[in-house]
């Protein structure tokens, strides 16, 4: 089988939740060829993991660095261009025109392969296209009056946005998007000039991401507007096109299944750990420790982490917040900003920033308690793997965080750090329930969560796509001379556990 992995700011060039999951697929299937398409910041990103011998190679897509040389198109090509911009403009723009959103993104495939689409997107003509379309009365755009500053910015940020389509998209075998959004890219040309499958995986939702970045985000509404419209679209687009959308939880599948995505076309498959390399913790630290993993991101929501630790200092004055983790290049400002929270709120000396360690399971065994306080989740593996070593933990109520929990930790309200220090105070002085909880945790890992479990079902999914096997309606497989029709149907009386965790 080959499979060509297609990631977004994540595996091979960074660690992370998203590059561990990447790794366990590629290192669990060895007789699997793997290629990877991997869109990154400049392309010149050094590999962060060692790769195995069956990944064949790993190709860039990087977003930013020298635009393209080559001229804009000319003549009737331009017009052509024009044309096709202005609808996919407004597709983006108005909820209700949205038909042409595909056929003008593939159609812009042809063009970034020739290296036209980036000067064409920057040429004079485009930048009015724009301001025409986006300033007709109907539109919201138009209430902000938006300016030439404005479709230069953007016009940059789209620009961008699109430059993964100029990478050669695989031909045969399965295309697997590790994540919504520009990673799809690659995947979608593949499923519509090719005809290979195009499996989704979601471990986050992407869409939802954008909408919270964005939220913030220092541009003028029109610009908000189209880039929110760019990846709303982009999203329904994958969620239409993908052979099988696999989400790592019931709340994203219900994400998806509003975006368009037929219900048969989605087969929930839970990240997975391995028992023997997250064993159990061992002693606790005597001094009353909180520890969080994870990277420094605003994602992750660490001023209401800190936040709550200032109330559970009050309370239990000796009590230390441990945060393991490393900072991404441009989140430097968001970490200086929480050592500032910190400091103002008195407790600069008890919240540590370890920065990356060695091996992951010391930042667990580091914490009577582990802490998750992220405003947006997949299924997160530092929790799987805190509950692996019987660790007892306190969570945001985001993603699939209460799936992966269950009644073996404390599920707070996201954002809320008063709730939060509460259920951390109630653990930290009730040792007797710690252990419990903790014991309780790794027996649902090993019972729900297993990497063999994971690996196992993205097998059988390979090998269903590839036109191999077919789910018959008692759940046995059958061999198949051709490949699956696009819309068949999930066996009847086969759960939706049953096909995560079997």
């Amino acid at each position: 089988m080959r499979v060509t992995l297609l990631t977004e700011g994540t595996y091979p060039h960074q660690h992370g939740g998203v590059s561990v999951w990447c790794d366990q697929l590629v290192q669990g299937m060895p007789d699997v060829d793997f290629d990877i398409i991997a869109v990154t910041g400049t392309g010149h990103e050094a590999l962060a993991w060692e790769l195995p011998a069956n990944v064949r190679s790993v190709t860039t897509a990087p977003l930013w660095g020298p635009a393209s040389e080559a001229k804009a198109p000319r003549g009737k090509e331009m017009r052509r261009f024009l044309n096709a911009y202005e609808r996919f403009l407004h597709s983006i723009l108005d909820p209700v025109y949205t038909t042409h959103f595909g056929t003008e993104l593939y159609g812009f495939a042809d063009l970034a392969r020739r290296g036209l689409l980036s000067p064409a997107l920057r040429s004079e003509r485009a930048l009015r296209t724009l301001q025409h379309v986006w300033t007709r009365e109907y539109l919201s755009t138009a209430a902000s009056r938006p300016t030439m500053h404005d479709a230069l910015n953007a016009t940059d940020l789209l620009e961008h946005a699109l430059r993964p389509l100029s990478v050669e998209p695989p031909r045969d075998g399965v295309a697997h998007a590790a994540s919504g959004g520009l990673a799809t890219l690659p995947g979608l040309i593949a499923a519509q000039q090719y005809g290979v499958p195009f499996l989704l995986t979601e471990h986050g939702i992407y869409l939802r991401e954008r909408y919270l970045g964005y939220r913030t985000g220092p541009y003028r509404w029109p610009v908000k507007a189209l880039l929110l419209g760019f990846y709303r679209m982009l999203a329904e687009e994958s969620y239409r096109r993908a052979a099988l959308v696999t989400p790592g939880n019931r709340y994203n599948r219900r994400w998806e299944e509003r975006g368009g995505t037929p219900s048969t076309h989605i087969r929930t498959v839970y990240n997975g750990v391995d028992p023997a390399a997250f064993p159990p913790a061992g002693p606790e630290p005597e001094t009353p420790t909180l520890s969080w993993a994870g990277r420094v991101d605003p994602i992750k929501d660490l001023e209401t982490l800190i936040r709550a630790f200032a109330i559970v200092r009050r309370e239990i004055p000796d009590a230390r917040l441990r945060l393991f983790g490393g900072t991404p290049k441009g989140g430097e400002a968001y970490r200086e900003k929480c050592e500032a929270l910190a400091a103002e709120l008195g407790t600069a000396d008890s919240v540590v920033f370890e920065g990356r360690v060695a091996d992951i399971t010391d930042a667990y065994a580091a914490g009577n308690v582990v802490m998750l306080s992220s405003i947006s989740e997949g299924f997160p593996f530092t929790l799987i793997e805190a509950m692996s070593c019987g660790r007892a933990t306190v969570s945001t109520d985001v993603g699939g965080v209460r799936e992966a929990v269950g009644d073996t930790g404390l599920v707070v309200p996201p954002r809320e750090p008063e709730p939060m220090a509460a259920a951390a105070i109630e653990l930290l002085r009730d040792a007797e329930r710690r252990a419990r909880l903790g014991e309780q945790a790794r027996l649902r890992v090993i019972e729900q969560f297993t990497l063999r479990q994971n690996i196992d079902g993205f097998r059988g999914i390979y090998t269903e796509l590839l036109g191999t096997a077919r789910w018959l309606p008692e759940g046995v497989v059958a061999v198949t001379d051709g490949p699956p029709a696009p819309d068949w149907e999930q066996a009847p009386g086969r759960s939706e556990r049953s096909e995560v965790t079997a």
